[in-house]
């Protein structure tokens, strides 16, 4: 595929009409029973599948194990180069774009149903990229909130913020009472906890108009979100050090750090971070820009796609329509994967009726996650995500060290990420 049909194929992306010129779905007749590879890094997968099996003897599907992440998606698109992409794939929200722009993933709008009713909107948005094309079912998601030491916020008379002018006023507030101590820190080496932020503030980093992509990573809603925590990392009223550390686990462990802006899925994170302080968090909606405002963003997640390469589309849309939205399928990933699922329904479900363990003390963690989920905002992702997350860590973990401008980072991220967009090919909207 030569740069120009890149370039065309990743814009109609957002132009479903155009699709057909990147890729058939058409399913060629076979007879006998159908086997479908499913590509997948989920723990467990298998024995979900496993159910599957057990059901529909006419329809195998094979699960086998993969690495996760950029390492996937490259595997994934060489083989697709060479006719040989499973006929399933586990893909990132945040990956789609790049695999749709490679001729890697087959529209499966006419063979999934309804299912689109069973997910929030902003979640649905992210797998359709803004058109009437379906590339992928939602399979988990990551809505954001805020975890806090209810014990160390009691101890130091801190109120659970609201917004993100009262959160600023928390960190200060504790720096003041107790100035060895950090309410959180801002973190350069994941980029998905910033674009959620970002995403949360109504940030659309991607887009299309016409056969272009829009990039708009140095947008104002990203460049309030920048400037916001710029602004207290520069003033110390924040910790500037990476999570994920041994320092960032004792920090959190110690209860140097009471606080962490997370997802759904942090409370694993935890258990192993902060063993000892198990029962002493809680958990609560993001910190909203706007006071009574129910907005969060996404950071992490994943879906389930079927591949041009498949010979068995209707097939394998069948079961990613069935391992998303079939309560028994959704409960199984919760128990054998561990996933928060992206499905309305089984976010209040019988799998999610107890709370985590870490959290014991929040009986209605769960109940009240699906409440915060239905407020994601939407998405939009590009063909170069990569390139972008990766300037952000590189230009922001500068900044965050030096604590010095972040707007320059954000502007650096900007730029780079245009700038490969236009190397590899594709046509950029000024």
């Amino acid at each position: 595929m030569n740069n120009r049909t890149v370039a065309l194929c990743a814009a109609t992306v957002l132009a479903a009409a155009a699709i057909t010129g990147c890729g058939s779905s058409e399913d060629p007749g076979s007879s006998g029973p159908v086997e479908l590879t499913y590509w997948a890094w989920a723990p467990g997968m298998d024995k979900v599948a496993a159910l599957w099996n057990e059901e529909h003897p006419d329809v195998k599907v094979t699960v086998k194990k993969q690495a996760g992440g950029d390492d996937l998606v490259t595997k994934t698109i060489t083989a697709a180069k060479a006719g040989e992409a499973p006929d399933l794939l586990q893909a990132e929200y945040q990956a789609l774009p790049t695999l749709v722009s490679n001729d890697v993933l087959a529209d499966m709008s006419g063979l999934v149903g309804d299912a689109e009713k069973e997910f929030a909107p902003g979640v649905w948005q992210q797998v359709t990229l803004g058109t009437d094309a379906v590339y992928a079912l939602p399979q988990d998601s990551g809505p954001m909130m805020f975890f806090y030491r209810e014990d160390l916020f009691e101890e130091y008379g801190l109120s659970v913020p609201a917004t993100w002018e009262e959160f600023a006023e928390t960190a200060r507030e504790l720096k003041k009472k107790a100035p060895e101590k950090d309410l959180t820190t801002f973190s350069s080496n994941d980029a998905g906890l910033f674009a959620g932020l970002a995403q949360q503030a109504g940030a659309r980093w991607w887009t299309a108009e016409g056969q272009k992509w829009k990039v708009a990573i140095d947008d104002d809603a990203t460049r309030k979100v920048a400037d916001f925590w710029g602004g207290l990392v520069k003033e110390g009223a924040v910790d500037n050090q990476p999570m994920y550390t041994p320092a960032w686990n004792k920090a959190l462990n110690t209860g140097k750090q009471i606080a962490w802006v997370s997802a759904v899925w942090a409370p694993g994170t935890l258990t192993t971070a902060a063993p000892d302080t198990k029962g002493k968090w809680a958990m609560a909606p993001l910190p909203q820009w706007e006071k009574g405002a129910n907005a969060t963003g996404s950071w992490g997640g994943s879906t389930t796609a079927v591949t041009n390469d498949s010979e068995h589309k209707e097939a394998a849309a069948e079961f990613a329509t069935w391992l998303n939205t079939d309560p028994e399928a959704l409960a199984a990933l919760v128990r054998e994967s561990g996933v928060y699922p992206a499905a309305k329904a089984a976010q209040t479900g019988e799998a999610l009726k107890k709370a985590p363990e870490f959290f014991s003390n929040q009986p209605d963690f769960y109940e009240r996650a699906a409440e915060i989920a239905r407020g994601t905002a939407p998405a939009a992702w590009g063909p170069n995500v990569n390139v972008a997350y990766s300037t952000f860590k590189d230009a922001f973990g500068k900044a965050a060290k030096n604590r010095s401008d972040f707007g320059a980072a954000l502007r650096t991220m900007h730029a780079t990420t245009v700038a490969d967009m236009e190397k590899q090919g594709f046509e950029v909207a000024e």
